[in-house]
Parts: structure tokens; sequence; C-alpha cells
């Protein structure tokens, strides 16, 4: 596996009726059924532009955690990211206003629990979704030796 060189181009294509789910396409990649979420009238029951997007930075922050540590020689075990975006209204717009990212993270014994959040903060700061969002994410970091 080799990384390619900047800019990387990422193209998707979203297709519907005047009814139902929308298809997500990408080359090489399953389909993905999205709708409107409940909150705006939707069944609730797929994935929506908004948990796609909060998703993504969920997915980015693990991703970008597993190339830290790598680099960093931090041995841990397992990494659950749960993010919390809120969709607010400012000055008549509707937009992300907040990302609360909350990674718990487990680790060996023996394992420095401060070298490990300072692991977190710094896939944090280097999460390309997160460095590309207008509104800025928040980590709460959570770290337990486990044996």
């Amino acid at each position: 596996m080799t990384v390619q060189r900047l800019p990387h181009h990422y193209t998707v294509a979203a297709s519907a009726a005047a009814e139902g789910e929308i298809a997500l396409e990408s080359a090489g990649l399953a389909t993905l059924a999205s709708t409107a979420p409940a909150e705006f009238g939707g069944p609730g029951d797929r994935w929506s532009p908004e948990t796609l997007l909060v998703g993504a930075l969920a997915d980015c922050f693990i991703l970008t955690f597993r190339a830290v540590a790598r680099a960093a020689k931090l041995p841990w075990l397992s990494l659950r990211c749960e993010v919390e975006g809120t969709l607010d209204r400012v000055e008549r717009t509707t937009q992300f206003t907040a990302f609360r990212v909350r990674a718990s993270l487990d680790v060996p014994p023996g394992t420095d629990p401060e070298e490990a959040k300072r692991v977190l903060e710094r896939s944090e700061h280097g999460c390309l979704i997160s460095n590309s969002l207008k509104a800025t994410p928040q980590l709460e970091a959570d770290v337990r030796v486990r044996g």
C-alpha cells in the first residue's frame, strides 16, 4: 500500500427520484442509501447527510489515531470514538455549530496514560475531516489501562 501525493480527489455521485432514498455511489464501493433524518421529517432508519458528516469525523479520528499511534510506537488495544454534532441556526443559516468527540482508549498494562492522551490529542489536530470543518471539534479523551 503506497500513499499517493497530494492533491487527492474523491468523487461521490448521488441519485434519486422525487421520493424515496438517495443512492450514494463511488467507484469500487458499495452503494449507500441515504434519506433525510427524522429531525427533518425523514424516516430515521437510514444514513443521512448529517449522520454521514458526523460519522466521517469519527472514522477519520480513528484512522488518524492509528497512524499517529504507530509513529509514536504506542501500544493500544481498542478505541471507541463517539461524535455528537450540534446543528443549529446561526444568522438565518442552518449549520453545524459544534462537534464533541469522545474517545475511549484501552491500552495494555505498562502503557503511560499521559502519553496515550497526548497521542489522542495529536490525532485530533491531525484529522483532515476536523481540519476541514467550520465548527471546531472538542475532544474528550478517556484512557483506560486494561490487563
